[in-house]
């Protein structure tokens, strides 16, 4: 591929950042890339600067330092971490999916079928599950069409069944819709099968790269430590099993050329 080529992919990028509030120093000369077709997932300890480098990313924090980068013309679809929802307020999921989106009803039932949540679309938000609330935001974030996918931490309030079904379920979209996924997480072995690039924070960039190589880095085994380092060794989930999206296990169909469970450590 030509540097033309390989530029025309770069969907979001980064370079050099420095962000400081109140003179403290939030992020030190980070870089980071988003290609198109491509999984970049974001992880590292809380108060690494993992939201402030997304809002960063996104235009809504000017840095002191560096260079923002976006693509120009491509849509953006935003899933936040969490929702609050007043408890009174009647809203349905249909509802709130219409809500600063132009969506035909045709429209949001792909959406919610897409994201395996068509099930939900008349019940009133504040009914449904964690991991069904998790599935209706990702739905709000593929209204938009978009060309680059922005989750931060999606797999919140979820249990860890769940978890690897949604993780399964963005891999999914990435290669059905050839968009570029930046996801923030806090977990590298949850999502070591649905990443193709791993960029470990904590103020600056400590590694960066596979996720199986990151996972050997030692900067990595110095932040979080041996004993996570070795229950992630190249975690792979087998579907002999479905996760509804309340987290129930039900059995499958027997499928060919499945890959197995392996939990080294």
């Amino acid at each position: 591929m030509n540097a033309t080529a390989s530029l025309s992919e770069i969907l979001a990028q980064v370079q050099d950042v420095e962000v400081r509030f109140g003179g403290s120093a939030v992020l030190e000369r980070v870089s980071l890339t988003v290609r198109r077709g491509e999984i970049v997932t974001l992880i590292g300890p809380n108060g690494s600067g993992k939201s402030t480098l997304v809002r960063t990313l996104l235009g809504l924090i000017r840095p002191d330092r560096g260079r923002v980068f976006i693509h120009p013309g491509i849509r953006i679809g935003y899933m936040p971490q969490r929702l609050q929802v007043d408890p009174v307020l009647p809203l349905s999921v249909r509802r709130f999916l219409t809500l600063g989106v132009r969506a035909t009803l045709p429209q949001v039932l792909t959406a919610l079928e897409e994201v395996g949540a068509a099930h939900v679309v008349d019940r009133p938000i504040q009914d449904v599950s964690g991991g069904e609330l998790q599935r209706v935001l990702l739905a709000r974030a593929l209204l938009r069409e978009p060309d680059l996918l922005v989750l931060d931490e999606p797999v919140q309030g979820v249990d860890v069944n769940g978890q690897h079904e949604l993780y399964e379920l963005i891999s999914r979209i990435r290669t059905q819709r050839g968009c570029g996924i930046l996801m923030v997480s806090h977990d590298l072995h949850l999502v070591m099968a649905a990443t193709d690039h791993v960029v470990c924070l904590n103020r600056h960039v400590c590694c960066a790269g596979r996720p199986e190589t990151v996972s050997r880095d030692p900067a990595y085994l110095a932040l979080f430590g041996p004993t996570v380092a070795r229950g992630l060794a190249f975690y792979q989930h087998r579907h002999d099993h479905l996760h509804g999206p309340d987290g129930i296990l039900r059995p499958a169909a027997a499928r060919p050329h499945q890959r197995g469970h392996s939990h080294d450590g």
